[in-house]
């Protein structure tokens, strides 16, 4: 059942389902820039594979110089091809790094998919929440407005003192601003909403309950941190951080270049091979600085990941002793609503009948709206933990996995 729909005026069109909005969400920002982070290591891996390109030079000696050199004649004209050798595991290294990068990419790109859903639903739950209260308010401005209208009755036949009118007005006048107040916060959610969904109008209603699909679909169970994907996804950067490391030691060794090449003698009308090795000499760049701040890298990531771990396990094991408190507190919070209503009500017949004040009236009236906010309030706090440990889990609000 839909849920309450919002003025028409203000709205053009109703929200999907949330599996809808979360299916048809891949171009959001947030996912979009996580997929250009694959895309991005991706590249860095296959620049990773690529070799050092060779060189081809040509050089002639011996020309326009004083005589005997005045000319030509005496030229040695080479031409060598140059192609440097790396060594020392390099290439390999670098490869290694480079498909790291992606797996970590990747593990991060999940781990953004993940908390957008958690977003997206908690977006869809507060603009559920906030048709709720928005009923709720006016509820109370209905209630207020009947309790006015048999106060006015019963000073109108001198039963009560005109002060009950006007304390009875005020009430339904506080009941009103608050009924508008409620309007204004079910505008924000709904924009909240339309635009984590990237929608263009903003949406007029709820075609399902979110707050009763995730109780639905939510299933109980201990969570392992090192099986959560934010976990996952720090632990592919560890490892990723540990083989960059590898790679930028292997980067301070000296490749050598391989020389090859055919001279041409003009004075003897003749050619020669000529063929060399080059090594160069690390006296000032060893790669000093680039090893050190991957090391620090590496430090970082082992820290994070050790801290990410400390807190998942403490979220793991409170996650559901929380819910299961959440569950006792609403049904707690149910219990008093229908105790609050039944006071209501017979506080209702009992100034009717002029055996009670109007002040015990409103104080019922009042005690039965703040019981109603109660479940409501409940209820958001049992979905918001649900919703975190799917999270942690790596799914949906309604129990899904996220690929």
């Amino acid at each position: 059942m839909a849920i309450a729909m919002v003025p028409a005026a203000a709205f053009a069109q109703a929200a999907p389902t949330y599996a809808q909005l979360l299916h048809n969400a891949e171009n959001a920002p947030q996912l979009a820039e996580a997929a250009a982070d694959v895309a991005r290591a991706q590249g860095l891996a296959e620049q990773a594979r690529a070799r050092p390109n060779p060189s081809i030079s040509l050089l002639t000696e011996n020309i326009i110089g004083t005589s005997p050199y005045s000319g030509l004649g005496r030229a040695e004209t080479t031409v060598q091809y140059n192609h440097p050798i790396e060594l020392g595991g390099k290439r390999k290294a670098r490869i290694a790094a480079g498909e790291a990068g992606v797996s970590a990419a990747e593990a991060r790109s999940r781990d953004t998919r993940i908390a957008f859903a958690y977003e997206l639903a908690r977006a869809y739950a507060a603009a559920e929440i906030a048709e709720r209260r928005v009923g709720l308010a006016e509820d109370e401005l209905e209630e207020a407005g009947a309790v006015l209208d048999a106060t006015r009755l019963l000073v109108g036949a001198g039963r009560e003192a005109n002060l009950r009118s006007i304390q009875a007005e005020s009430a339904a006048q506080v009941a009103k601003a608050e009924r508008e107040v409620a309007r204004a916060n079910r505008i924000a959610a709904y924009a909240r909403l339309s635009a984590m969904a990237g929608a263009d109008t903003l949406y007029a209603s709820l075609p399902e309950s979110l707050l009763d699909k995730a109780r639905e679909g939510f299933t109980f169970g201990t969570l392992d941190p090192t099986s959560s994907p934010a976990y996952r996804a720090a632990e592919a950067e560890v490892h990723a951080a540990r083989l960059r490391a590898v790679s930028e030691r292997k980067r301070a060794r000296p490749d050598i270049t391989g020389t090859f090449g055919v001279r041409r003698l003009e004075t003897d009308r003749a050619e020669a091979l000529v063929a060399g090795v080059s090594l160069p000499l690390n006296l000032f760049d060893r790669n000093k600085g680039n090893i050190a701040a991957a090391d620090a890298e590496v430090r970082a990531a082992e820290a994070r990941l050790a801290l990410l771990r400390n807190d998942l396990l403490g979220a793991g094991r409170a996650a559901n002793s929380q819910i299961a408190a959440a569950e006792a507190r609403l049904a707690a919070a149910g219990e008093a609503q229908e105790t609050a209503q039944e006071t209501y009500r017979l506080a209702r017949i009992a100034y009717d009948s002029g055996k009670s004040p109007l002040v015990e009236l409103l104080n019922a009236r009042h005690g039965l709206g703040e019981a109603r906010a109660i479940v409501v309030d409940a209820e958001a706090a049992r979905f918001d933990l649900i919703a975190q440990l799917a999270r942690l889990q790596g799914r949906t609000v309604t129990g899904d996995m996220i690929q």
